[in-house]
């Protein structure tokens, strides 16, 4: 081990014993972290500046635009009132719904615009009936990233998977969505018991706050609402179509909100100080820190470990599985991934040898069908082990950022108490999933 890697251990675990111990505020730690691996010749400045993901910063800046102007007009308020008299005020309707909604979006759009549009409407509703939006959020966290598992463009590591491997749209769904739609039913259940007190209903005459709600008069400037649907419905479709436009989630999310911006006359000044700049930041110099491991050969020496350990491919599956959810707890999904599928192909393979002489585009589809249980697990073990903590995933980030305005705001400790036990149970679910699908039948 050289000393730049063991710089880069060392710089990475005290970022994150102070980020857990929350002694410092955890955007001051990754930004420091950063400037640490830079100091120490660990990284080139520039080297730093190419680990960050650009793509997610762009992606997450330019939603937070979009979002500061719906905001303006009432309609963020408009939803809120509209769905807490639908569930009657029920906070155990309100949870389900929501968690509902969270999932399906985010296996359409993905775990993070999903998150962004949903979570200002989730606290204003907390705020309207005077209660906690802390169980509400941590459902729309795990709803999220379990939702994104399901499909070919819900999480990045699906789309790298996708990328590599050429697996269609339709194959994740078919082999990943019964396994999420499962986790989901199994997650709702847990959350139900472990936040039975908070989604009692209070003492409060909750009728009589209803009643006096009145969406109609919310909506605070028509037009720019009018041109903010448009706009939110033309960058919602781009998301969707990215790929067939050939275009990055950032550019359709940045130019939605330029155009937004323009079309609605908005005060530039205004919208950017309402920009969560502070989450940004920290997914910058989380980048960093992941990019230390990423350059020094911690994560290829980590996935080479677990490809390693033995030829048997139900017990490959099922390493995979569970060393993916523990190391994308606490690392970036995409760079983990982005290591373990040279290497997924090697031993690929190794257990799958071309004996009947094909060409390589053959082959290649040939090793890719032999070891789609290989894949799977990939897949819901990196997907799913987001839900581990709040660094886990871009979502979790973006959720604790909104949280920060509120009486009980998301931090390492009080997420990691919900979010890592109901992800190793989401895991032992995906290990049955994994074993009666593909190794036991």
């Amino acid at each position: 081990m050289t000393p730049l890697t063991v710089t880069a251990i060392a710089v990475f675990l005290l970022s994150y014993f102070f980020i857990i111990t929350e002694r410092i505020h955890r955007t001051k730690v990754a930004v420091l972290g950063a400037v640490l691996l830079v100091l120490f010749h660990v990284l080139t400045q520039a080297e730093a500046f190419r680990f960050i993901d650009f793509n997610t910063v762009g992606l997450l800046l330019g939603m937070m635009l979009l979002i500061s102007v719906i905001k303006e007009t009432g309609a963020f308020t408009y939803i809120a009132i509209r769905i807490t008299k639908m569930t009657g005020g029920s906070r155990w309707k309100i949870l389900l719904w929501f968690s509902a909604l969270t999932a399906v979006s985010s296996a359409l759009l993905d775990n993070v615009t999903t998150i962004l549009l949903i979570a200002p409407i989730t606290i204003l509703i907390a705020e309207m009936l005077s209660i906690s939006p802390f169980p509400f959020l941590i459902s729309e966290i795990l709803a999220s990233n379990i939702g994104g598992t399901a499909t070919l463009i819900g999480d990045p590591p699906n789309i790298l998977i996708g990328s590599a491997t050429e697996i269609p749209f339709v194959d994740f769904l078919i082999h990943l969505g019964p396994a999420a739609l499962i986790i989901l039913g199994v997650t709702l259940a847990v959350l139900g018991v472990l936040f039975r007190k908070d989604l009692r209903a209070g003492g409060k005459d909750y009728d009589s706050i209803i009643a006096e709600m009145d969406e109609t008069k919310v909506i605070k400037n028509r037009g720019v609402l009018r041109k903010s649907i448009l706009v939110l419905s033309l960058t919602i479709a781009g998301f969707l179509f990215h790929n067939m436009l050939g275009l990055k989630p950032a550019t359709i999310a940045l130019g939605g909100g330029g155009v937004l911006m323009v079309w609605s006359g908005a005060d530039i000044e205004k919208h950017l100080r309402e920009i969560e700049w502070t989450t940004l930041f920290f997914f910058m110099g989380l980048f960093i820190l992941v990019g230390g491991l990423e350059k020094t050969g911690v994560l290829e020496t980590l996935a080479s470990s677990i490809v390693n350990l033995s030829e048997n491919m139900p017990f490959l599956c099922l390493a995979l599985l569970w060393v993916s959810a523990l190391a994308s707890s606490f690392l970036d999904n995409i760079p983990f991934v982005a290591a373990m599928i040279p290497l997924l192909m090697r031993i690929s393979t190794t257990l799958f040898p071309n004996t009947q002489g094909l060409d390589e585009a053959a082959y290649h589809t040939y090793l890719i069908q032999q070891s789609l249980p290989l894949w799977w697990s990939l897949a819901l073990g990196a997907c799913l082990g987001g839900n581990g903590t709040i660094v886990g995933a871009s979502a979790n980030l973006v959720a604790a950022g909104f949280s920060e305005k509120t009486r009980t705001p998301l931090n390492f400790r009080n997420y990691f108490r919900y979010g890592f036990p109901l992800m190793i149970i989401s895991i032992i679910v995906a290990t049955l999933y994994i074993l009666i699908r593909y190794i036991l039948i």
